[in-house]
């Protein structure tokens, strides 16, 4: 019971009492502990759509309610929360952010049949044979090439040090990010794990200076990357700061404050983004919650638009049928303006669009390069 007397706390602003033809909609997200701001972002970017979809009318004249499970940052209450909503016998479910609740959690939608949209990123997420499992973010199968490539083609990086966190999303990024760096002939010199929460970097940073590397890669979570990049300036790391968009992301650059200038990176999804209806987005999400969003807060939207597209494409709210369509589907703007950017979904549940190259300069990311579909 005191489980979800937490779980039933988060949901109470974000849901009202239903009607015969409300769509219920239901959310497992990190709603405090370590994964709060990501999983917070997450469920404000769902629900913005969810506001905008209903002053339209809904999705085929159904108004949707939306309730919101926290999983406390915790993959076994994440399986507990689950099971709630799956005994709901909903349409489709939309978390975990963090990639260890996703992993533990996957399995039980797949055997109830309802599609999963989530926010991790693990590679392990959509090789297992799921066909339930779908992205909103890429997976680091896809964003380490590009990463790997702006270490040998820009930085021009012969060693490099690794810092990760030691959870399911880092050590998955950590094992895609040196398999890239061995196929492009450069040499990791210092592989540095912390633990998720960590708070003193200290001898981290201590280690990954000794190493000197050309260069320093940094997969951690975004409260774990604000405390790095502050420990880094006070100890005076010269070498490139690169990472992921966990590293650049708003709540580091807040979090961290002038320490976060100069750090750079891949970034697959950013409000900084050179396009008019991200920078929209970005504007509508402000004025309603009184915070930017960072990268989750896209997720979260685009994944609820994804959901209206797909059941007015195919004209009824069936699951197996959602899952079916998603594989192989693309989706421009022009045809569902709140999926604000040409999106593709392959047989496994992954995301291709454009993404981004970016750098800290004077507290604000800024978008150098945009990168192309990986398959055009």
């Amino acid at each position: 019971m005191r489980l979800f007397a937490t779980a039933a706390v988060a949901a109470l602003a974000f849901a009202h009492p239903a009607v015969a033809q409300d769509l219920k909609l239901h959310g497992a997200l990190e709603l405090s502990g370590a994964g709060a701001v990501s999983g917070t972002n997450f469920r404000d970017g769902v629900v913005l759509a969810i506001e905008e979809i209903n002053a339209k009318g809904g999705v085929m004249g159904r108004k949707i309610v939306f309730e919101a499970l926290d999983t406390q940052s915790n993959p076994t209450t994440a399986r507990a929360v689950i099971q709630k909503i799956l005994d709901e016998k909903p349409y489709v479910l939309f978390g975990p952010v963090f990639s260890g609740s996703v992993m533990v959690t996957m399995e039980m939608a797949q055997g109830a049949s309802v599609p999963q949209i989530t926010g991790g990123e693990a590679a392990a997420i959509t090789q297992k044979g799921n066909p339930f499992i779908f992205r909103t973010s890429f997976g680091q199968q896809s964003s380490m090439p590009k990463i790997a490539n702006y270490f040998r083609d820009e930085l021009k990086a012969k060693k490099v040090a690794v810092l990760y966190v030691n959870n399911d999303f880092g050590k998955g990024g950590r094992d895609n990010f040196i398999k890239e760096m061995k196929a492009r002939n450069i040499d990791v010199i210092a592989d540095v794990s912390t633990e998720s929460g960590a708070v003193d970097f200290a001898a981290d940073v201590v280690k990954l200076k000794s190493a000197n590397a050309d260069a320093i890669f940094v997969y951690t979570n975004e409260e774990e990357s604000a405390r790095f990049l502050r420990e880094a300036r006070k100890q005076n790391i010269a070498v490139p700061l690169i990472g992921e968009t966990t590293l650049l992301g708003q709540k580091v650059i807040e979090l961290a404050g002038p320490a976060a200038n100069g750090a750079r990176g891949h970034v697959g999804l950013t409000i900084d983004a050179p396009i008019p209806a991200i920078a929209a987005f970005k504007d509508k999400f402000n004025k309603r919650f009184k915070y930017l969003p960072d990268h989750n807060g896209i997720k979260g939207y685009t994944g609820m638009y994804l959901v209206k597209y797909v059941a007015e494409k195919n004209k009824k709210f069936d699951s197996k049928m959602f899952a079916e369509t998603v594989h192989g589907l693309t989706v421009d703007p022009k045809d569902e303006p709140g999926i604000l950017m040409n999106a593709t979904w392959d047989k496994n549940g992954d995301i291709d669009r454009e993404s981004f190259l970016a750098e800290i300069v004077d507290g604000k990311q800024k978008i150098v390069k945009t990168l192309p579909k990986l398959n055009k």
